[in-house]
């Protein structure tokens, strides 16, 4: 929007001159300046990315005490919920992986006799075929 000319002229009473675009020139030196600022890594620091926390863990918003370790933690460290409150994800005891659950649930099914071994009769022989082993009708 222009300025009327009784409003360029109050603006020189007050000895305000009005700004002027500069040229094509100075525009392109303006930009090769400022890319060669970016390049150079000046300018505004970059934003910090936010690193995702382990799962179930949380940043400390005071200070404390790990109760597994009796070492402090400040506040902002991260911390997770071990057996008597919060502490060193490093002091948590460690969650068995899916695979370790099934092989313990498994072991525990042979040892308790569930699986079709702990279920065979008692006539069965080893190195036997089943017609030798079953008793006479």
């Amino acid at each position: 929007m222009g300025q009327t000319p009784a409003q360029k002229a109050a603006q020189a009473a007050r000895g305000q001159q009005p700004k002027k675009r500069p040229g094509k020139a100075q525009r392109e030196a303006i930009k090769r300046a400022q890319a060669a600022k970016k390049k150079a890594g000046g300018g505004k620091p970059a934003a910090k990315k936010a690193v995702p926390l382990p799962r179930g863990s949380v940043r400390a918003a005071y200070p404390g005490a790990c109760p597994a370790c009796f070492k402090d933690y400040a506040k902002g460290e991260v911390i997770t919920k071990v057996t008597d409150g919060w502490g060193h994800p490093g002091c948590a005891p460690r969650q068995p992986s899916a695979a370790e659950r099934e092989f313990a649930r498994n072991k525990a099914r042979i040892e308790s006799g569930e699986t079709f071994r702990g279920q065979k009769p008692p006539y069965w022989r080893r190195g036997a075929s089943p017609s030798s082993t079953r008793p006479a009708r």
